[in-house]
């Protein structure tokens, strides 16, 4: 297929938070498929916290980028050549491609996207990656029992929004943090969240903890780390559960800050804290998206996308992660 393709390259690693000097947009021909491999035009890209990790020069659960690469994300697109027998011209198609507005792919990675189960953008987020985060930490990890307190940082995220909502399913009281007054009013109104704190406006975070939740917290969901992630863990009530999934406010650091050390109180607490990676449950995908897909179809399950329009604009979405811009799953739509 002729054309051109432009792709997003990791022209330089940050030091502290992204800046637009750290990325290039370049222009290349259009790749052709080989034999099992499948072209797919992005329609839908998804931008991630995860992807700073992989911007540095350093060991992690995400294999570092190379100075000079094309940059990767999760992509929803149209197929418009196949040499896969699963796939052909006009399905359409999700897996973990590239910044770039066509890609190829071996098909064995790729998976059909149904137009008629949920918009296709879902694929990326309440039906995708976050969504699935969601379900295996909060059902597998944070285990919420009916009466228990369950607090959620980041909680207007799309991994955070969807912790809180199966919480609820599961019978318990739910709290959530995020950093606006419109996030709170979302959580509190639209998703059903017991009750809400925004931290940039508390005065006293440990008091603000106390105060949303007196009996204590039963499982934490930490999505942030930090200061937020130090006030939670005063509050932990016995046998409590703490699904370590992100830690945000710690990405851009150049020094790792010295926060309290929190060991001696589990202790005390006997709480269980565990980290997750949502690979580990990659057998029981499906399972997750048949059951958020029926949560979502009934209404249980609610979401929102904040939607950047322009390829040209990738790089901007993904430093709005660090500013708290979106709301829900922050998606580039590809025009």
């Amino acid at each position: 297929m002729a054309g051109t393709n432009r792709q997003w390259i990791l022209e330089s690693r940050p030091t502290g938070e992204p800046t637009m000097d750290n990325f290039d947009l370049r222009e290349s021909e259009i790749p052709e498929p080989d034999h099992g491999e499948v072209l797919v035009e992005s329609r839908y890209l998804s931008v991630d916290p995860y992807m700073r990790g992989r911007m540095r020069d350093a060991e992690s659960y995400a294999e570092p980028w190379d100075v000079g690469d094309v940059m990767q994300a999760g992509v929803v697109g149209d197929v418009v050549e196949s040499n896969h027998p699963e796939f052909e011209e006009g399905d359409v198609a999700t897996g973990n491609l590239r910044w770039a507005e066509y890609a190829v792919a071996d098909g064995d990675d790729l998976q059909p996207v149904d137009p008629d189960l949920a918009p296709v953008s879902t694929a990326l987020g309440v039906l995708g990656m976050p969504g699935r985060t969601a379900y295996f930490g909060t059902l597998e990890v944070a285990e919420p029992e009916p009466g228990d307190t369950v607090l959620v940082s980041g909680a207007a995220g799309a991994v955070g929004s969807v912790v809180g909502q199966i919480s609820k399913l599961a019978g318990a009281r739910v709290v959530g943090i995020a950093g606006a007054d419109e996030k709170i009013d979302w959580l509190t109104e639209e998703l059903g969240f017991d009750a809400g704190i925004n931290y940039k406006e508390a005065d006293n975070l440990y008091a603000a903890v106390g105060e949303a939740c007196p009996d204590g917290v039963d499982a934490y969901f930490d999505n942030v780390g930090g200061e937020i992630t130090d006030a939670a863990f005063a509050h932990l009530n016995v046998r409590a559960r703490v699904a370590v999934c992100g830690q945000i406010s710690l990405y851009n650091a150049t020094e790792r800050p010295m926060g309290p050390r929190k060991l001696a109180g589990l202790i005390e607490t006997r709480a269980r804290v565990e980290g997750l990676l949502v690979r580990d449950w990659a057998g029981r995908f499906g399972e997750a998206t048949e059951q958020l897909a029926e949560w979502v179809q009934t209404g249980d399950v609610q979401y929102r996308e904040t939607v950047t329009e322009g390829f040209e604009n990738m790089p901007e979405a993904f430093l709005g992660l660090f500013d708290g811009v979106n709301i829900g799953k922050q998606l580039v739509e590809v025009e």
